[in-house]
This record gives C-alpha cells, structure tokens and sequence, in this order.
C-alpha cells in the first residue's frame, strides 16, 4: 500500500514570519494524521529557518505517527536524530541561500564520510534514507553506504509538467517519469525501499504514484498551501485519496 508523508515545514515557515507561537506544526501534524497521512516529515535546517529544534521534541513526544527527521548529514544533525530517536531520519544536501532543495545528495563523491553518518543513525535503530537524483550512479552508491530507503528527486518531473501544460503524455515529462521509474526499479533490486518526493501537487501526482514499487510519497508545499483555503485535515485526505486511487489503477 502506497502511503503519504506529509510535510509541515512551511506551516513554521508561516509562524516564523511573525517569531510568534502560531500556528503550530504539532497542530498541523495531528490535523494531517487525522486527515489519513501515514508519516509526518520536517526539515530541520542548519540556519532554522522554520522548523525549530523544540518543534521536532514535541512532534517526537505528542503525535502518535511516524516521523521523518529531514536534515544535512552534520555532525549536530546526526546527534538530535540519534538523541530524539524518528523512525526515519533522511540525508539531504543543503544551502543557505536556497529557497528549497535544489537537488538530490551526492554520495558517489562522498562515501566514506556519509556511510559512516548512516551507521551512525543506523546504530540508533533509525531507518536511514537518502534524497537523490534519478542517476544510477547514486542507486548504487546509496546501497553501499548501508542505505535502507532511496527517496527519488522529483523536482525536474514536476517542473517539466508545469511548463508543458500538464500534459503527462508530453515528450519532456515522459522522459523524466522514465528516469524516476528506471531509478525505483534499480532501488528495488538493491534491496531499498522506494520513496518519491519534492514539487509534487494535486495534479502532478497521479502519475508518479502508479509507478511500481514505490512506497511513499513526500508532499509538504502543495497540501499545506491548499490547507489554507480548506484546512489541513481536508488537504491531505484530498492528496491520500488521489495517490491510493493512482496506485490501485496501476497495471500489475
């Protein structure tokens, strides 16, 4: 069964325009675990931009649903994950000056240091992800370092539907769902799980959720922007509904 990770970033990112207490991610998380979400993901920045350190200790200690620690793979990083104990914890590159995450981790250039973040986390009994591109290269990669879960980079698929109409049958989105589904099937085969994410929304989703063996989606802007006109509970049982009709529709 497909499941759905919901990402409350940017309803801190709404509080912290103000410094104020309002409104709450822990909120927002339960709200989404109401709405039928499976997993509640946080992005926990060097700079903390919008999630806080409090905010991942009371998202640990108050909500009763999995959650995914997203950080750099920094030392301090490494030490709340396995101080604060998520059931998942996924590496991530990071800048200071990007909006949003840019592109996926590079672990071929990197092994060494980030097998030994992953044992590290591992050791914690967290389950370790990596975010990264479509590029077999890194699939490969990713196995040897110990990784136990690949979230594919969805970023380019989305902008390419975007800017070609929303048109999922167009040549440029094509080639880029091709590149996510040859990436899953690679991930499978190395004995990882199958995770998507990033600039997925309501109308971009479909088809990436019909794709085979892939076990999760990650969504954050996307539901928490439509939270605003309908509510977070309404926005993800919107998105659940639509990525768990996608996968049962699937072939095979």
């Amino acid at each position: 069964m497909i499941e759905l990770g919901v990402n409350v970033d940017h309803v801190a990112t709404v509080r912290q325009a103000r410094r104020t207490y309002e409104p709450d991610p822990v909120w927002a998380a339960v709200e989404a675990h109401l709405g039928g979400a499976d997993g509640i993901t946080v992005h926990l920045r060097e700079d903390r931009r919008h999630i806080q350190d409090e905010d991942v200790r009371r998202l640990r200690e108050l909500t009763h649903i999995k959650l995914n620690l997203e950080m750099a793979p920094t030392g301090e990083m490494i030490g709340i994950a396995c101080r604060l104990k998520p059931e998942m914890a996924m590496l991530v590159p990071e800048g200071r000056h990007e909006v949003t995450t840019e592109g996926g981790l590079d672990i071929a250039s990197r092994e060494a240091g980030l097998k030994e973040a992953v044992a590290r986390l591992a050791g914690a009994a967290i389950v370790v992800s990596v975010f990264i591109d479509p590029d077999p290269r890194q699939v490969e990669a990713a196995a040897r370092i110990g990784a136990s879960v690949c979230e594919v980079h969805t970023g380019p698929y989305a902008h390419a539907f975007h800017s070609r109409g929303r048109d999922e049958e167009s040549a440029a989105v094509v080639a880029e769902l091709d590149k996510i589904r040859a990436a899953g099937e690679a991930i499978r085969s190395l004995g990882m799980r199958f995770n998507a994410g990033h600039g997925l929304n309501y109308f971009n989703v479909e088809p990436v959720a019909r794709l085979p063996g892939v076990r999760e989606l990650h969504i954050g802007h996307a539901i928490v922007s439509r939270a605003v006109f309908v509510g977070m509970r309404e926005a993800v049982r919107e998105m659940k509904r639509l990525i768990v009709d996608a996968a049962h529709a699937a072939p095979g």
